[in-house]
């Protein structure tokens, strides 16, 4: 018995001394990767930010919070997680295919790209444009945030595409094709098949991007349409912000053979960070319809006041409460984005959450969290020129490409 007690008092004694050393251990480590992670570039290639640039009273430069105003990436939170800029999105929902519809997407469009260019000029002490893959570095080492333009869904240049050349004048470098739905350009990776892939005017899209110097954006289409863009386009494709298929079965997600022929053709997949891409998710239709009940009421959130908005988040909040939706987690991102890693190479992986636009898990939630990602990579046994690459290096390498091939101006 008194050798039990001895040895029981001895581990304890043990344990007691280690946590502490345990704990400075993790701090430690911590700060290392905090340190490697502040020496990259790095740069998310799809932030839905621009949807509340028209909010009234929003600014990126006040530190908001994700659960009492929905946003997740401002200018306090871009620092605080180590996130140098990257991709802002022109998104538009996708709506009828009518020229008068078009014609108000493509009205809308052109705004928000607008907005984008007005908030950096705005606030030109803290963000800089960048239309050149070169622009990144600079900007950054001027203590600057970086602001690339894109756009998510065709839909507002369906009826002529040669708008692209005004969008592109605007500063897009990185264009998708299409979103939750079929356009006039693309099917959607969540609609039934209408063209099989690319329509005739989508072939002349990506004709119409590669001439210009625009990167051309497999996420959210279908299959077919990745197949397409790899095979016509004359500059390597982007999946801004997808996931892997092979870890969850889901049409927004890309199987491995599809992955190793973008890479093999110099493309990259950028993992993103949406909870329904990432896990299973079942399904509630009175969850869903209390959602839409809620959505149909509030109207246009980008035009909510600060009160509305907080009227909407409780409304919100309390549907969440009464029907709880199972919320992916920091390490099913990293499950997809080390699949990835895995398929594709560090040559050809990035990484686009999709904040303020349905992305961000626990662990994951804001533009505070950025650093984790790099902490969990080095973890794996990345090294600091891997993380250069997953983080800026391959996406820039893609902006080069394009750059190259542009046609000549006359």
């Amino acid at each position: 018995m008194t050798r039990t007690l001895l040895l029981a008092a001895v581990s304890a004694l043990a344990l007691a001394s280690s946590a502490p050393s345990s704990l400075v251990w993790a701090a430690e480590t911590a700060a290392s990767a905090r340190k490697i992670h502040e020496g990259l570039l790095t740069l998310d290639t799809h932030l839905d930010t621009p949807a509340n640039f028209g909010r009234p009273g929003w600014d990126i430069l006040d530190r908001h919070d994700a659960a009492k105003d929905g946003s997740q990436i401002d200018y306090p939170r871009m620092v605080e997680g180590g996130l140098d800029g990257g991709f802002f999105a022109i998104y538009t929902p996708q709506g009828p295919r009518t020229p008068e519809a078009t014609r108000a997407a493509r009205d809308g469009a052109l705004i928000r790209g607008v907005e984008i260019r007005e908030m950096v000029a705005k606030h030109g002490d803290k963000f800089g444009l960048a239309l050149k893959a070169d622009d990144a570095a600079k900007i950054a080492a001027q203590g600057k945030r970086v602001v690339f333009m894109s756009i998510e869904n065709s839909y507002p240049i369906d009826g002529d595409v040669t708008l692209l050349s005004s969008f592109y004048a605007l500063g897009v470098r990185i264009s998708g094709l299409a979103h939750f739905k079929n356009n006039d350009m693309a099917d959607s990776s969540t609609d039934k098949p209408e063209w099989h892939g690319l329509s005739p005017l989508g072939k002349q899209y990506v004709a119409e991007a590669n001439r210009l110097g625009i990167v051309l954006d497999g996420s959210h289409s279908s299959d077919d349409v990745l197949d397409q863009l790899i095979a016509l386009s004359k500059t390597p494709v982007i999946l801004t912000h997808s996931g892997c298929k092979a870890v969850f079965d889901h049409p927004r997600n890309v199987d491995d053979a599809r992955i190793k022929a973008l890479a093999d053709s110099g493309g990259v997949i950028q993992v993103d960070a949406y909870s329904s891409y990432l896990i299973d998710t079942p399904k509630n239709p009175d969850r869903e319809a209390a959602m839409a009940a809620l959505m149909a009421k509030v109207g246009a959130r980008n035009k909510m006041t600060e009160e509305q908005r907080a009227a909407f988040l409780a409304e919100r909040n309390a549907i969440d409460a009464k029907w709880p939706v199972t919320k992916a987690t920091f390490q099913d991102f990293m499950n997809h984005l080390n699949h990835a890693l895995k398929v594709a190479g560090v040559d050809h992986v990035g990484v686009g959450i999709d904040f303020d636009g349905g992305g961000g898990v626990t662990g994951l939630n804001d533009a505070s969290d950025y650093w984790k990602i790099s902490q969990a990579l080095l973890a794996e046994g990345y090294t600091e020129a891997d993380l250069q690459k997953i983080w800026s290096g391959n996406v820039l390498r893609l902006l080069r490409a394009a750059e190259a091939a542009k046609a000549p101006t006359g």
